[in-house]
């Protein structure tokens, strides 16, 4: 018989209990399915005793950095709240440096981005992480390639895999990787999870949203836009409530804001459209309570900037209404 395929996830103080128990119970799930030991799934960690996760709840490790456990099938990172802050010991890189591209694939999860960068193993390579965090490491390793929106990314031997939850679904196509897709179907079925889970992660985001910035009359002309985004927000318009001629307003806000006032007025748009779409109200009332044309020109904006339509949003992150909880 085939020996089982190691998967090793190495999680360190802090980490995000999520980050290692939901690939594990993939992993796990498969074994189930198939009726076979096809992964041994083992929890590495950087020293001896108890891992103290972020909920509170400790685990208790397999192994630690150094045991010779032989190279594993895939190694992954798991992710920690204050990972962008942690400054890995020489041990621990010196260990990911020899383990990882030993590994036949290797890579992390959410913020285990940042533990993994800090080797110089994800130097040239495409990679995602939490959306929160993606541009930090974006500036703090500008050789990396940082897609911000995607779920997971697959780059030759690596994998990564955004926020959390975002584990599963990499997990679940390494599955698929190894034992087809049928098998990785069923996996989602009984943990009941998306085999491909629609859109990316921009939205749960609320990077992007717009908040006044500059000198305290251009912050007042936002917040009026803000309130009111279905008026009229001209560059023409906007520059007479400054007392400005419209050049000037424009230059100033730029140079103020860091983006033109059309940037920022579309941006403030998208943001009272989430907001309704939430709360439940169809896209061609959102289009005309938030400024847009038409319905078309809402769907098209909202698309660029947060990934899906504003149909596809309003379904999965409108709030149930006690109403529709009182018919269950």
């Amino acid at each position: 018989m085939t020996r089982p395929k190691t998967i090793a996830i190495l999680a360190v103080p802090g980490v995000q209990l999520l980050d290692v128990s939901g690939p594990l119970d993939v992993f796990a799930e498969a074994n189930v399915q198939t009726g076979r030991e096809i992964y041994r799934p083992v929890v590495i960690a950087v020293s001896h005793g108890h891992i103290r996760s972020s909920s509170g709840a400790r685990l208790v490790a397999d192994h630690v950095i150094g045991d010779n456990i032989g190279a594993a099938d895939t190694l992954l990172v798991a992710g920690c709240p204050n990972a962008a802050e942690i400054q890995p010991d020489a041990a621990m890189i010196a260990w990911l440096r020899s383990a990882a591209p030993a590994a036949r694939r290797y890579g992390s999860v959410c913020s285990g981005a940042f533990l993994l960068a800090a080797t110089g193993l994800l130097d040239g390579r495409r990679v995602t992480t939490h959306w929160a965090v993606a541009d930090r490491l974006a500036a703090a390793y500008p050789d990396i390639t940082v897609e911000a929106d995607a779920i997971h990314v697959r780059d030759g031997q690596l994998r990564t895999a955004a926020g959390v939850t975002a584990g599963l679904d990499l997990a679940l196509a390494l599955v698929e990787e190894d034992l087809g897709h049928e098998i990785a179907m069923k996996i989602a079925g009984q943990l009941v999870m998306f085999f491909k889970r629609p859109g990316g992660q921009m939205q749960f985001s609320r990077k992007g949203e717009a908040a006044p910035a500059g000198r305290s009359a251009l912050q007042e002309v936002q917040r009026w836009i803000a309130a009111n985004p279905a008026v009229n927000h001209s560059v023409a318009t906007l520059a007479q409530r400054m007392e400005l001629s419209p050049r000037h307003f424009a230059r100033l806000f730029r140079d103020e804001v860091g983006m033109t006032p059309a940037a920022w007025v579309e941006a403030a748009r998208i943001t009272a459209a989430r907001r309704l779409l939430e709360e439940g109200h169809a896209p061609k009332q959102v289009a005309v309570e938030c400024g847009f044309a038409d319905a078309d020109t809402l769907r098209r904006a909202f698309a660029r900037q947060i990934g899906v339509t504003p149909a596809e949003y309003r379904k999965r992150h409108a709030k149930v209404h006690l109403g529709a909880l009182e018919n269950v």
